[in-house]
């Protein structure tokens, strides 16, 4: 078997995949020539195009690191007999523990940032938000939604509010919590808002201007799903105008972001660069598990989580 492995990954999954098939690199200068005769790729952030399926007479799956599959044309890695597959739930644990909430809520980048430029900062200036027993709005109940409502009632005695219209009645038990059945209904009622969707047509702008402003002044927003649920010209308007406390950003629609982005100017916002899966552990078992997925999958197995 022949893989190519298109973007930097930490050794545990290359040294698996070299144990069982012969693998091309990411920094070996044969590795542009994937389409020729690859069997299988292993990939994170590279861009596979119609075009890209059409020339890999021989590709057979693709596993991708993480989640989120919007770089790849699955439309055309359907007809063209590739499948696509990747790894839910591993990096779970690791985004649920950012602490971007936090972070905006104690002002603690704010504060970082003017310290280290010599401003003498009056705390009572800066002051910060609690989240002990404050309200929780939790969009997309998966393997991360369901982590960080765990983690928020058992840490701050928070309400939950859970919207995911996808899910089936009575689910998350274990969960106290109340489901709403709209966005209309949990946004004018949360203090925090944390959000957990795939992006999806219907999940694109989800968040916009009709929403923004049915929350609080003092409410805070995280998004740790993809840039585009969120309309940011309405999210920078009501940032700016102190419609909202503040934003934790760790996804943006055109990545990676710089200070071109109005939003990353703004002291309100902490912005991280899509680091949510950022940990040695979850590198590790995400590399791996890509890995063996593709591995199994080559070999007649089945994957782990088929996309396409």
């Amino acid at each position: 078997m022949k893989i190519y492995i298109l973007d930097h990954f930490v050794p545990s999954g290359v040294e698996f995949a070299e144990k069982h098939a012969d693998v091309v690199r990411w920094d070996d200068p044969r590795v542009k020539n994937w389409h020729e005769d690859a069997d299988g790729l292993m990939v994170r952030t590279t861009r596979l195009t119609a075009e890209d399926f059409a020339k890999a007479k021989k590709l057979k799956v693709v596993s991708k690191q993480g989640v989120g599959v919007n770089l790849i044309d699955l439309a055309a890695a359907k007809a063209h007999g590739v499948m696509i597959c990747n790894t839910p739930g591993v990096n779970s644990e690791a985004v649920a523990e950012m602490g971007l909430a936090l972070a905006v809520t104690r002002r603690v980048a704010e504060c970082d940032r003017r310290i280290r430029s010599g401003e003498v900062v009056k705390r009572v200036n800066l002051l910060g938000i609690e989240l002990w027993e404050k309200t929780v709005g939790v969009i997309g109940m998966g393997n991360i939604g369901t982590r960080i409502a765990r983690k928020y009632h058992a840490a701050f005695n928070t309400k939950l509010l859970a919207y995911d219209p996808y899910a089936p009645t009575g689910s998350w038990p274990d969960i106290p919590h109340e489901r709403v059945a709209s966005l209309d209904e949990l946004l004018p009622r949360v203090d925090l808002l944390t959000i957990h969707v795939p992006l999806l047509p219907e999940t694109r702008d989800l968040i916009g201007r009709h929403e923004l402003a049915l929350m609080k002044e003092t409410a805070v927003l995280v998004n740790v799903a993809r840039g585009e649920v969120v309309d940011e010209e309405a999210l920078y308007d009501a940032l700016k105008s102190g419609r909202l406390f503040g934003a934790g950003l760790d996804v943006f629609k055109t990545e990676p972001t710089t200070t071109d982005n109005p939003l990353v100017s703004l002291p309100n916002v902490v912005s991280t660069p899509h680091a949510g899966g950022g940990t040695r552990e979850n590198q590790e078992r995400s590399s791996l598990a890509t890995a063996q997925q593709l591995i199994n999958v080559l070999n007649g197995g089945q994957p782990m989580n088929r996309i396409a």
